[in-house]
């Protein structure tokens, strides 16, 4: 199988020397690197240029005509592979020599998956361990994991994303489903990009393959755009003391599921009109009911005698505990407004 790295840069001569190095390095090396550039100004383009005179595969260098933001930067270099498999290489991480490796053998002993990730050290700047992994601070426990060995991935990835892109490898003719990337995917703040929305197409058609074991140093650093700081910092404060006030104002704050419905609709979309070469039937239906559960939430009548009856048929048929927060929300629908 000829596998591709797909790497978007963007002004990243601090890290991006060993980056490559560490792609140079792999046990099992990549058949090509696809590099796009959004239009660095800084010595991106010359740090790939020299690397790509020394490197042991070929080296395809694009650089874009207008900037083009790192979701649709990356949609570009998924398309300019020519490989079997694709693997998405952020330009700030440092590859273990065993990613590309363990990362095929697991993908190519499913071929039913279209997808397998891995999990990674979290290293500052200067790659010193922060002593922690990625999947400790995306809460991808062991109950997750056993959802995605029984082939649910989609029940987790629905509500929160556990792979991250730069530990991601996927096979290439999925990208025709995948692609091109919904110009909204970050719609009225629903924050879904490139990653998670390839996650969950993939799980959507095809049972996810983990990789329980860190294949990458995931740098934490100022100036890059997503990471986990955030969630390595939200996991060290407590959780709000209870109060009354506090929970009658919760109460009272009109529901929004608006950016939720239109991303499942998006996503459903995508599925319904590839349904020919992929069966995602069970998918489709698990969200179109998810879809109806938001929106008979969001449509809930502002007379409380009519209220009741709609959340009583919620919670007779459980989708308030398996789309929303089970008893919580049932009561918020009935007393908030």
């Amino acid at each position: 199988m000829r596998i591709s790295v797909a790497l978007a840069t963007y002004n990243g001569s601090a890290y991006l020397k060993e980056q490559l190095h560490s792609i140079a390095a792999q046990t099992r090396l990549p058949s090509e690197v696809v590099v796009c550039d959004d239009l660095s100004t800084d010595e991106t383009s010359r740090i790939v240029e020299e690397f790509a005179a020394a490197a042991p595969f070929p080296v395809r260098f694009f650089r874009n005509q207008t900037n083009l933001g790192s979701t649709k930067n990356f949609e570009r270099a998924i398309g300019l592979c020519e490989g079997d498999l694709i693997s998405l290489c952020d330009q700030d991480d440092v590859w273990l020599p065993e990613k590309l490796e363990k990362s095929e053998t697991s993908l190519l002993a499913a071929p039913d998956s279209q997808l397998s990730f891995c999990d990674g050290d979290v290293v500052d700047e200067n790659l010193r361990p922060m002593n922690w992994r990625i999947w400790e601070t995306i809460r991808f426990d062991r109950n997750e994991q056993q959802l995605f060995a029984g082939g649910k991935a989609l029940e987790v990835l629905l509500d929160h994303n556990v792979v991250t892109g730069a530990a991601m490898l996927f096979r290439a003719d999925f990208r025709d489903l995948v692609l091109p990337f919904p110009v909204d995917l970050m719609h009225d703040g629903w924050k879904v990009i490139h990653d998670g929305w390839i996650a969950l197409l993939a799980a959507a058609v095809s049972k996810l393959i983990f990789v329980a074991e860190p294949l990458i140093k995931y740098r934490q650093h100022s100036h890059q755009q997503l990471g986990v700081l955030s969630a390595i910092a939200d996991s060290n404060v407590p959780p709000p003391r209870f109060t009354i006030d506090g929970a009658l104002a919760s109460a009272r704050r009109q529901n929004t599921f608006s950016p939720e419905i239109h991303f499942l609709k998006t996503v459903e979309g995508r599925l319904a009109a590839n349904d020919t070469k992929y069966s995602s039937e069970a998918a489709r239906a698990e969200l179109k009911t998810r879809i109806d559960h938001l929106e008979t939430r969001a449509d809930m009548s502002r007379s409380f005698a009519n209220r009741v009856p709609t959340v009583l048929r919620e919670l007779l048929t459980f989708r308030y505990h398996r789309y929303s927060n089970g008893w919580s929300s049932a009561a918020k629908d009935l007393w908030s407004m």
